[in-house]
């Protein structure tokens, strides 16, 4: 027997060895052969929760501290693992290491409401590259970012990190985004495809969406950022659509997105595990996150019973290997762990600047000019909002408040107070438990917002001797995991409000000026004070360096030329959605969830559907159409200068391409920005059509008084196309089209009308 296993020994010792092939970008085809069915199921799921990997990887390490996972490794063919990070205002790591004294600080940018509040791809692609070298220079491989989600609904608790009720601006930001977080060599994930309109119930929530309301509102977005900056994935949400999830919905995953938009690269899950594992891979989900052992082998179960055909993980896997080969882990990039924050720093207080929105300034009140010794009054003036919460959270060295960055420059604060907020903050945050929670409640990874600090009529009138001009700053966050509330969020608390009629009515009886100041990430209710105080400032959440680049602003060291990506209504109620949004916040345990309008209904810890019955009238569309008041419409935003449109023109080639021109002229006093919506109004008959819908936009350079620049803009023949459902196609109807050039959707000053002489149909996967 002995001399049997010497010899088999001998034999095998003297046969040639198999090399096994190690992945390159040209072996693609050879590594997919050579993988075993538990190595491709294994590639097809992520390491686990955290960035903690295991298992086939051979042993257990964590490459990047606080990431949000990984992709698994299989050394013998060369596949190194990949990393994973959110989020969307700023890589989120962990700061501090064992091990090590050095910390790992992440620059805290502005939110998405207020990058989409510049509308100025160019400001924005500049941004997210200093983002992106943050991502590369940190050793992580693909950023979970941008989120685009349509804000259909002001309630929604992740607003601050998605761009818009509009598509049109919300896919155009999106790209902007993408290009410059990849000219790093790095990767994004745009998410959460799709319709992750609400936080309440958001794993299994079935949002129940018409086809015309879904290919124009809540994928066109997503369509645009595809088609125009080639994502390395996109991330799949956790909600159902029409019944079906959309991790395992290969009508929105193939269709959709690969076959009618040309997208490339792989889709990943949102964090969590659901049972259609096999599904999801079968839909084209390539990638499980951030991955459990009981998923892996589903798949390999699924493959050996023959209920997921081997072709289909062959093609996920395939793509995962066309991924990996792009990231720089795979490429061995030397990363520093030390990106130039200074210089980044500097990015996001640009940004923050070209992105806040003017909303009132009566008596040219701002810029601030012989103001010296300035009250400021609100809790936030302390407790100040750079970001949101959850996965959108940066850890980040440093925020600079509002007491720091009017005091940066250059202005003498009222001593007593700053002491008087100081003390407030600090006492109310001795005790998580014990902090006034007002909207924040179920949020994660962040701290809630203090409730403001209730003061006297009497105690706010001794500050009006001594003090030259007054500001108020109003707060609010939210994030990930619940959605805000009407009262106390939304509108505002009774001590906001009070706090406001007693600075108003004191400073303004001893002849001097109010200037209130919104550190808010999404809408709030303002037509029944906006008439009080002199000037309203919306600074949104803008990153790290807030306080300085709301002074930048304040002082007119920056002129203001952002305008909403959203309406303001008069009230909650006046949104359509709102009759059909939960009124309610799921993992806070509550049992008292309540829907208003004709579907009534509770439910105990649960919602199933939330019926989308306002159709594509969101937003504009629906105050615009139907002649509804609002407190400030879509586009808003006012400028220290004025400018004058002219000349328009708009001229439609062959093929049906559309060159619009305007002439924009600064006809104030100082240099200024114009950003210029392009609004068309289609021909009567046919489909029911919004009364105008944004189609293109443009923002001018810093002009001069008296400088003029024409702003072009073009439109393909699709994009002016409706999305018939009988039909299952889009339609470009011919006739008479009228083209507004806007500084918003309700103030058009200058438009022409131009004919498309032949109608137009594009179809799609059926």
């Amino acid at each position: 027997m002995k001399k049997i296993l010497m010899t088999i020994v001998a034999i095998v010792a003297a046969l040639p060895m198999v090399a096994q092939p190690k992945l390159t970008k040209d072996n693609i085809d050879e590594v997919l052969a050579a993988m075993t069915l538990e190595e491709k199921a294994t590639l097809v799921v992520g390491s686990g929760w955290g960035s903690m990997i295991a298992g086939i990887t051979g042993g257990s390490q964590i490459l990047v501290s606080g990431a949000a996972g990984t992709t698994q490794a299989i050394p013998r063919l060369g596949i190194p693992n990949t990393v994973l990070a959110d989020g969307p205002a700023g890589l989120r790591i962990n700061p501090t290491r064992e091990g090590t004294k050095q910390t790992f600080y992440c620059t805290g940018f502005p939110v998405g409401t207020a990058i989409a509040s510049s509308w100025d791809v160019e400001l924005v692609e500049n941004m997210t590259k200093a983002m992106g070298n943050e991502v590369l220079e940190y050793g992580v491989d693909v950023l979970l970012a941008p989120g685009q989600n349509i804000h259909r609904n002001p309630l929604c608790g992740r607003n601050f990190e998605y761009f818009s009720e509009d598509p049109v601006l919300s896919g155009n930001i999106s790209a902007a985004y993408v290009k410059g977080v990849q000219l790093n060599g790095v990767g994004v994930s745009v998410k959460h495809f799709a319709a992750n309109n609400q936080e309440t119930a958001r794993d299994h929530n079935d949002a129940q969406i018409s086809a015309r309301a879904l290919r124009e509102i809540y994928l066109k977005n997503f369509e645009i950022a595809v088609r125009e900056s080639d994502p390395w994935t996109v991330m799949s949400s956790y909600n159902k659509i029409n019944g079906k999830y959309t991790q395992q919905s290969y009508d929105l995953l193939t269709k959709a997105l690969r076959e009618d938009w040309g997208f490339n690269g792989i889709v990943m899950t949102d964090w969590g595990a659901k049972d259609g594992t096999v599904d999801a891979v079968k839909a084209g989900n390539d990638l499980m996150e951030p991955g459990m052992p009981f998923e892996t082998q589903r798949i390999i179960d699924a493959v050996k019973d023959g209920s997921l055909p081997m072709a289909d993980l062959d093609r996920n896997v395939r793509r995962m290997l066309e991924y990996i080969v792009r990231t720089p882990r795979f490429n061995g990039y030397k990363y520093s762990d030390k990106p130039d924050l200074k210089a980044h720093a500097k990015a996001a207080r640009a940004a923050a600047t070209e992105s806040m929105v003017l909303l009132k300034n009566e008596g040219d009140v701002l810029p601030l000019d012989g103001v010296k010794n300035i009250a400021l009054f609100g809790a936030t003036s302390i407790d100040f909002v750079a970001g949101g919460t959850g996965s959108g959270n940066v850890n980040k060295a440093y925020v600079v408040n509002m007491v720091e960055g009017l005091e940066n420059a250059g202005f003498k604060l009222d001593e007593s107070l700053k002491d008087f907020y100081k003390k407030y903050v600090d006492f109310a945050k001795i005790d998580p438990k014990d902090i006034p929670l007002g909207g924040s409640v179920g949020i994660l990874l962040g701290e809630a917002k203090v409730d403001e600090a209730p003061v006297s009529r009497s105690f706010v009138e001794s500050k009006v001797a001594a003090n030259d001009a007054a500001i108020v700053i109003i707060g609010r966050n939210s994030g990930e995991g619940a959605d805000r509330l009407v009262e106390n969020d939304f509108d505002l608390s009774a001590a906001e409000r009070s706090l406001l009629v007693n600075v108003c009515n004191a400073f303004h009886l001893a002849g001097k000026k109010v200037i209130v100041v919104l550190n808010i990430g999404g809408v709030i209710e303002t037509a029944s004070w906006k008439a009080m105080p002199d000037a309203i400032l919306l600074a949104w959440q803008p990153g790290q360096e807030g306080g300085d680049a709301i002074a930048d602003v304040l002082t007119g060291k920056v002129n203001p030329s952002g305008k909403l990506p959203m309406t303001f209504p008069v009230q909650f109620v006046d949104h359509r959605s709102s009759f059909n949004f939960p009124l309610g916040n799921e993992p806070t345990g509550r049992s008292d969830f309540s829907f208003i309008g004709d579907d009534t209904r509770t439910t105990v810890n649960h919602v199933d559907y939330t019926k989308y019955e306002e159709d594509i009238w969101v937003g504009y569309r629906w105050f615009d159409t139907f002649g509804k008041e609002v407190s400030y419409p879509f586009g808003f935003g006012l400028s220290y200068t004025s400018f004058d449109y002219s000349k328009p023109t708009v001229t439609v080639a062959k093929d049906g391409t559309v060159t619009a021109n305007v002439l924009v002229t600064n006809t104030g006093k100082v240099a200024g920005k114009e950003a210029v919506g392009l609004y068309v109004s289609a021909p009567a008959g046919g489909l029911e059509k919004p009364a105008k819908e944004l189609k293109a936009f443009a923002k001018t350079r810093l002009l001069a008084p008296g400088e003029s620049q024409v702003l072009s803009m073009k439109l393909s023949a699709y994009d002016l196309a409706s999305f018939n459902e009988a039909a299952n196609r889009w339609e470009t109807a011919a006739g008479t089209y009228t083209f507004g050039f806007g500084r918003n959707v309700s103030d058009i000053p200058v438009s022409f009308k131009a004919v498309i002489k032949a109608a137009q149909n594009f179809s799609v996967s059926e």
